[in-house]
């Protein structure tokens, strides 16, 4: 049976931008493909508010990271984690022989400026992770504080997984000092998973010369110097399917218009949270509330997995807990192409199953 996601990806596609993956096949080495992936980067661009030059790689977000990782670190990296996916920038390095350290908070807190200033002031690392929304906690980290310590070190490459926040939430990468901002298609842009995107600045062009193993498929320097002399192609095929797609639904997200994108999904995510407020509780600190994904603690110690049996047999689906807290919490994706009103249905079903009074 046919579902609707609300879970943190993949999430629910509009039948439109399916169809733009049955689009013709072109040679990738074609003058048409060269100006398919220029209006992708002139679009991502605007959606990151960034001069930086744009990459792409056929591939999930982690495959960026980890060439981020590969490509960028000289001498060691300051990996900070508020979650799961904050550590797995750490697993990367270690599993790619990168010299690392792992900076994490309890799950549900934040990433301070204070914790990031006290670890960049030892002069130990030139290369900085930090996961601006965590999906295994819905907490959103304070990037523009965080910034203000991250600028007072320009030696440091600044790398940022915004996988499940781009498209969502409004992400300055030029004003936040980032310089390479990662993200993927099949969380709040709205597309099916398998292409990666992100932002290469100078300096991590210019640190990339300095690594000597940055590996291949995932060489960001190779990535960048490939598109700049073969007029936007790349060196391996890429998912023309996924650059279709892309290309429409970034079109229609500019038709939208960014305010007004941001502006629902906040709205969405209010929903959520006074609605977790009311019958559950907020697992992840209220000073850093995701804007795409809210952890609900479960107070009533509901079966989750009974409840998303029930919500599948009427076409939804939500998202248990992540890892050890399954079932200690659930998670309600709001992200994406989907509205209000399909946000008030769904929480709708969720308290007509638990039998919750309005």
């Amino acid at each position: 049976m046919y579902k609707r996601l609300f879970i943190p990806g993949p999430v629910e596609v509009r039948s439109e931008v399916l169809q733009k993956m049955a689009s013709p096949m072109i040679g990738h080495r074609s003058k048409e493909a060269s100006a398919l992936q220029r209006r992708i980067s002139d679009k991502m661009k605007i959606l990151w508010s960034t001069q930086h030059e744009i990459l792409l790689s056929t591939s999930s977000g982690s495959g960026l990271m980890e060439g981020a990782l590969r490509s960028c670190t000289a001498q060691r990296a300051a990996i900070f984690s508020m979650g799961a996916f904050g550590k797995r920038w750490y697993e990367m390095a270690v599993n790619n022989n990168i010299p690392a350290d792992l900076f994490e908070v309890e799950w549900g807190q934040a990433n301070t400026r204070e914790m990031i200033e006290q670890v960049l002031a030892t002069g130990n690392y030139d290369l900085m992770t930090i996961t601006h929304n965590e999906t295994s906690t819905g907490v959103m980290n304070p990037v523009e504080e965080i910034a203000t310590v991250a600028c007072q070190y320009p030696e440091v490459v600044y790398c940022m997984d915004t996988v499940s926040s781009t498209g969502g939430t409004p992400i300055n990468v030029d004003q936040l000092g980032v310089d390479i901002c990662i993200t993927s298609t099949q969380k709040s842009l709205g597309l099916p998973p398998g292409m990666a995107i992100c932002t290469f600045s100078r300096k991590a062009i210019d640190r990339a010369a300095q690594v000597p193993f940055r590996g291949y498929y995932l060489d960001l320097l190779q990535l960048y110097e490939y598109i700049r002399d073969k007029d936007y192609q790349y060196p391996s095929t890429p998912s023309l399917s996924h650059m279709y797609a892309l290309d429409y639904q970034l079109e229609r997200i500019m038709t939208e218009g960014l305010e007004a994108r941001f502006d629902r999904h906040w709205q969405m995510a209010e929903i959520v949270r006074a609605w977790a407020r009311k019958y559950f509780a907020l697992f992840a600190d209220e000073r850093y509330l995701s804007n795409t994904v809210t952890a609900i603690t479960n107070t009533r110690n509901i079966d989750v997995a009974d409840l998303n049996r029930k919500l599948g047999e009427r076409g939804f689906q939500i998202s248990n807990g992540y890892g050890k807290m399954k079932d200690k919490t659930f998670r309600i994706a709001h992200m994406g192409d989907h509205t209000v009103e399909d946000i008030g249905e769904l929480l709708g079903h969720i308290q007509d199953i638990l039998k919750l009074q309005a």
